[in-house]
């Protein structure tokens, strides 16, 4: 696995995650950005991942309707997907997560149906394009989200995945542990976001590791479940801000680091602890 945090594209944010030795940067080219603006940027951005071996583990877009009022495809929001899987693919990043919004006055099955025939042309659109296609599980202008709605649209479309938080099912009231423990093996992205509820409602989303996130069950699961792409730190707290949300992060990547599997042991099978 590779550690990585979520950072703009510019060459700050590569020579940030560089300085804090991560691995990988992941992109929300969301629904107020123009992917058209981003996609020409490409080329500038290879020379980032050239100079500062930070390679760009997701590109996703949030908070951007796909289908309209009447249950019909947005033409430029496909556009918009489409653009931003061509980026992925001249950039190398394994994975392009997006959403489908809910139409309301449509039946469960109409909405399923929509998503389905949306993603399943994605997929086609990824195809050959060394792009994976993965389906958030954040509700921001997406449905497709927990247990009820995969059951349908990942069951007839065994190539999309699905991109994990766990702090999303969380605050929905789900079990984290039983959806990654059905659903793991279709899992091709990974959100490290904590999250703090207290009396039964949510608190905080704090730095991972200050948070009730069992993460050592979750480190389990991955593992066993074959999960092998990046582990993509998200800072959410209005309350960790400036050098408090600086310690944040630095606390996290402490944290998490120790449950990465050296390559020594991934290669050859041999503990490098051992002499």
């Amino acid at each position: 696995m590779k550690l990585g945090i979520i950072q703009d594209w510019s060459e700050s944010g590569f020579l940030y995650a560089a300085s804090k030795g991560l691995d990988a940067v992941e992109f929300c080219v969301n629904g107020n950005y123009d992917t058209r603006e981003f996609f020409a940027q490409v080329e500038t951005i290879r020379g980032y991942i050239e100079r500062t071996g930070v390679a760009v583990g997701s590109i996703g877009r949030w908070g951007a309707r796909r289908i309209d009022d009447s249950g019909k495809v947005i033409p430029q929001a496909l556009q918009d997907d489409r653009n931003l899987i061509d980026a992925a693919s001249a950039l190398g990043c394994p994975v392009y997560n997006c959403g489908c919004n809910w139409t309301d006055g449509l039946s469960f099955a109409e909405n399923c149906r929509i998503a389905t025939d949306y993603f399943a042309g994605l997929l086609a659109y990824a195809d050959g394009k060394n792009v994976k296609i993965a389906v958030y599980n954040c509700d921001w202008d997406n449905f497709v989200v927990s247990p009820e709605t995969w059951r349908v649209v990942l069951s007839d479309l065994p190539d999309l995945g699905i991109k994990y938080d766990t702090s999303h099912c969380i605050n929905r009231g789900g079990d984290y542990l039983v959806e990654m423990r059905d659903w793991g093996d279709r899992i091709y992205h990974f959100h490290v976001k904590g999250t703090s509820r207290i009396g039964g409602e949510h608190y905080d989303d704090p730095p991972a590791g200050l948070d009730d996130v069992r993460w050592g069950p979750v480190m389990n699961l991955l593992y066993t479940k074959g999960y092998d792409g990046m582990l993509s730190i998200e800072p959410h707290s209005s309350q960790w801000s400036g050098a408090r949300g600086q310690w944040g992060v630095d606390f996290t990547i402490r944290f998490i680091r120790p449950f990465i599997m050296p390559n020594d042991y991934e290669e050859n099978g041999v503990s490098p602890y051992m002499p």
